[in-house]
């Protein structure tokens, strides 16, 4: 197991992850890009914010400073929103060394573009770095309160995966490796998508056989895009696909469910996300996974109902309408 490892992203996810590294014996710095903040994380040890009364290991730092941070260790995870990804590879590379290393925990496509981030990773830093991606059905609290938790470590490189994977895996948190890296990303974005629309059903009250009916479907519309993209069919029958997809729509611990029961209940688009005051990644993964549906010819009618809720100011119950008339078929 790599003995250092920097985790840039403070959030709670990134909290999360750095902690559960720094438990398992890896020495690792934190970089939040708030210097201030930082500080109060390295005094208090414990981020109050996101994950109040979780005590930071003592084998854990924390930094505001972005060069420090790079130069820590020649391992990097990136866990910023996906807004911010490209702009963080991008500050990150006058310090990256020739034996850099990434690896990333944020779930999205890259924004405007709708690019995979894998696709933003070899834009920005070109071809040749060792790349992985981490995802799966994981809460952020319940990791650092040390629930039993499977996630999915890909990269094209087996070796590379399973070195990412040895810096959390233990009794509590196994981390299993794949080389579909396409797929593992193509779910883990998905799922926000249809965590938002779970919400929206359940806000209207519409009940459990349609929460099942969405989760089932939404995942074939996943498979759908995933496919055509490159990922392998195995995949989202998964931790990065079905596992996450049940996860994220069934607890209100996500925010994206959070998110649509909100507009569910009638609230508008900027009330709920005020209400959930953290970013709500599946709002931009509506707009991207759609036109990559547009743009590639792949059916998604949930993530296209959604986008039109977010975007086109449609009713959440028309678009629920919408789907229920459309024409009767064969499920596969």
């Amino acid at each position: 197991m790599p003995s250092t490892l920097s985790i840039l992203g403070a959030g709670s996810w990134g909290t999360a992850l750095a902690i559960q590294a720094a438990r398992n014996g890896c020495k690792t710095m934190l970089w939040g890009h708030e210097p201030h903040q930082a500080r109060i994380l390295q005094n208090s040890r414990e981020n109050q914010r996101y994950l109040p009364g979780i005590k930071f290991p003592n084998n854990l730092i924390s930094s505001g400073n972005l060069q420090e941070t790079v130069e820590f260790s020649p391992l990097l995870l990136i866990s910023v929103p996906s807004h911010a990804f490209a702009a963080t590879l991008k500050d990150i590379t006058p310090y990256l060394a020739a034996n850099s290393k990434i690896a990333w925990a944020t779930k999205g496509f890259a924004c405007d573009s709708g690019s995979l981030l894998s696709e933003v990773v070899e834009t920005v830093l070109g071809p040749g770095k060792l790349t992985a991606v981490l995802s799966g059905p994981s809460f952020a609290q319940e990791v650092a309160n040390g629930l039993p938790t499977a996630i999915t470590v890909a990269s094209k490189s087996q070796s590379y995966a399973s070195e990412i994977a040895a810096i959390f895996h233990n009794q509590c948190f196994r981390a299993y490796t794949s080389r579909d890296i396409i797929g593992v990303q193509v779910g883990g974005a998905c799922k926000n998508v249809l965590a938002i629309a779970a919400g929206i059903a359940d806000g209207l009250g519409f009940g459990a056989n349609t929460r099942a009916a969405l989760i089932t479907r939404g995942l074939t519309e996943i498979m759908r895009l995933g496919i055509k993209l490159g990922g392998q069919s195995d995949t989202f029958m998964g931790l990065a696909g079905l596992g996450d997809l049940i996860l994220t729509c069934t607890d209100n611990q996500s925010r994206n469910r959070r998110f649509g029961l909100a507009l569910g209940l009638g609230k508008s688009r900027s009330a709920a996300i005020a209400e959930i005051a953290q970013t709500v990644e599946g709002i931009s993964a509506a707009r991207d996974a759609y036109l990559l549906a547009q743009r590639h010819q792949v059916e998604m009618p949930i993530t296209e109902q959604v986008y039109h809720v977010l975007f086109n100011g449609l009713d959440p119950k028309q678009a629920v309408n919408n789907l229920l008339a459309r024409e009767q078929k064969s499920e596969i």
